[in-house]
Order: C-alpha cells, then structure tokens, then sequence
C-alpha cells in the first residue's frame, strides 16, 4: 500500500497552501463569524476554481470524483488555513447526490462542483445541526429513506433554475418551485465561525426509497473522513505556531522552548499528529478501492486526528500562555476549532464503537 503522494498531489497541496496564504484567511475567518460572509464566499469560488469541490461529485455530473486520497490533501490544507463555511458539508452532499442520482443529482452537482452552489447537510446520528445554512443554497436532510430539501437565503432560485424574461412565473412571481426559508437563529458554537442551525422542518422530498439511505451511509463516512483531514489540519496549524512561538518568547534570558518540558510537550503533540497522518491517508486509500473495512479506517483515522488536533489545541494554549485565548491573537480561532472539529461528524466514542464493529 502506497502511502507517499506523488508529485501532482503534492503540487495540489503547494497550489492551496500558496492559494489560501495570499488570501489572508484570519481575516476570513472574523469577518464570517460577525456575518460578514462576503470574503468567505469569494475564497470558496476560488477554491473551486481550484478543483476542491469537484474531488467528490462524480464526473458524469461534471466533477472529478470520486478521488478521497486528493480531498485529504486538500481538507488537510483548508484545515490548515481554518477556512471556514460547510466545506466538509458539500463534499458529503456531492457523495449523497452522486448515489441517488435522479433531477435532483442533475440540478445540484454541476453547481456544487463548480462552486456555484454552497449546500449544508444533516444526516441521522450524526447530530441536529446543519452547519452555516444561514448561507447556503440549499439544506440536504435525509430522515428514514427520505432525502428532503429545503432551498436556503442564497437558493431563491438554486443551480440550473431559469430566470428572467419570459420565464413562466407562479403567484407572486415565484418559478412555480417551493419559496427559500430562513434556517432561524444559529446555535451558540464554542466556534463563532462554525454557524449551527436547526433545519427547517418539512422541505421538498427530492429522492426517497433503500437507496437513499445507502447513499447517506456513503455520505457520512466521507463527511467523517473530511473532517479528520480538517482537524489534522488544524493540528499541524496550531503546532507550527506553537514552534514559533517557543522559540523567541524568552524566560531567564533563553528561548523558554529550550527547556526539557516544553521539548517534550511538543514532541508528543507533534507524534500525536504524525501517527493520525498514515491512518487518514490509509483510510482514503480504502475509500478509493471500496474496501469493506473502510467505514473503520475511517472513524480510526477520525479519532487519531480528532484527539491529536485536540491535544494540539491544549499544547498551544498552555505554551502561549494567556495571550494564547485572546481574539487578538489570530491562533485563539484554531484554539477554539480544534474541539468542534474532533466531536463533528462522529464523537470519539462513536468512532471507537465503528471501529469495534469492524
């Protein structure tokens, strides 16, 4: 089994770092947390410029997909630069569309694949909330066999929708297609730029039968997967500050990161991050065969990088000190990432008992 990336993929990983550096993303990050969505929304059209929606949306919908090893490489980079917006969310609608298929599949995967569509998602067992849909086109819920969508503030009309005139028009001027409902107010996250809503009750019931719940089952395990690659991502961030940091804040009149204990808090982060790298790279190669045990890789590799971008977190704070929580300082927003990132899409726990299972 070949672990190492070869060069193009390590060419995509320089593309998006070079990409996402210019692009000032701390400021990204406050201005979407205050709402101010504008800059986020400029940064994921130029990501998908970059390809990184297509990597999970099939190619007869005009995607590049599926290829898992390419979307770690690339969420381990938007994890990195702590891009925010339902990333992960849109990957795993791309994955859930893709097994349905039908009208549906064909008016919304072009357009998640070329960044023109922002989709959140919820799935069963995986927790109430759909991330950011204050913002996106359309919310994707699946409950039993059924796949329900309710077209959000951006989707008054959604992907492929004619409009303009001559275009028949409904009451009121409507395209005869169910009117966009605000999600409500947002849930408290310990992350101001994760925006959580409930979704809206009802929605259009877009696919339904056995099908369906294959396709979400599909769907969660790439959100999971997606996520583990964010949060190690994350770690290796929050790491790499911490470095830095160490190394020119001084106590005694010498780099406080000479002394033995912080050597060594650091080295463990740093073996933490670096044992979850080759299960989440090994998990995408088992997503890209089939394999039957790769659900298990998955959710191993999601509680490897979850835990290690966690303990990541705890790292960075103590060796900071307390300028280490303060919004000033542009690592407070990784600092308050890192838990989120390891109990989304799949709590530690519940990754554990997937991997029991087999």
């Amino acid at each position: 089994m070949r672990f190492l990336l070869d060069d193009e993929q390590r060419e995509f990983a320089r593309s998006l770092d070079a990409l996402l550096t210019a692009a000032d993303t701390p400021a990204v990050v406050r201005g979407w947390a205050s709402g101010d969505h504008g800059p986020g929304l400029a940064l994921w059209r130029r990501l998908a410029d970059a390809g990184v929606f297509a990597l999970a949306v099939p190619e007869a919908y005009g995607g590049v997909g599926p290829l898992p090893v390419e979307t770690a490489v690339a969420f381990v980079e938007l994890g990195r630069h702590g891009v925010p917006g339902p990333l992960v969310e849109s990957v795993a609608a791309g994955v859930l569309l893709g097994g349905v298929g039908g009208p549906a599949a064909k008016e919304w995967l072009p357009g998640i694949a070329s960044g023109t569509a922002v989709v959140s998602l919820a799935l069963e067992g995986y927790g109430p909330y759909a991330l950011d849909a204050d913002v996106a086109d359309a919310v994707l819920t699946v409950t039993g066999d059924e796949l329900r969508l309710t077209r959000g503030a951006g989707g008054a009309t959604g992907p492929g929708v004619p409009t303009g005139p001559g275009v028949p028009t409904g009451p009121g001027g409507s395209t005869g297609r169910p009117a966009p409902t605000g999600p409500g107010a947002p849930t408290v996250s310990v992350d101001p730029a994760r925006r959580l809503f409930r979704p809206e009750p009802g929605g259009e019931v877009v696919a339904a039968g056995p099908g369906v719940r294959e396709a979400a089952r599909a769907a969660g395990t790439w959100a999971t997967f997606a996520t583990a690659a964010q949060a190690l991502g994350c770690g290796e961030a929050l790491l790499r500050a911490t470095v830095a940091y160490v190394k020119q804040r001084t106590q005694f009149c010498v780099p406080v990161g000479s002394f033995q204990a912080v050597k060594h808090r650091l080295a463990d982060t740093l073996l933490g991050l670096e044992f979850a790298r080759p299960l989440l790279y090994g998990a995408a190669v088992e997503l890209a065969d089939g394999a039957p045990g790769a659900g298990a890789a998955v959710a191993a590799a999601k509680v490897a990088a979850g835990e290690a971008g966690y303990a990541a977190a705890r790292t960075a704070l103590q060796l900071h000190g307390a300028v280490g929580y303060t919004e000033e300082l542009d690592l407070a927003w990784w600092l308050r990432r890192a838990r989120p990132l390891r109990d989304a899409w799949g709590t530690p726990s519940a990754c554990r008992a997937r991997v029991l299972a087999g």
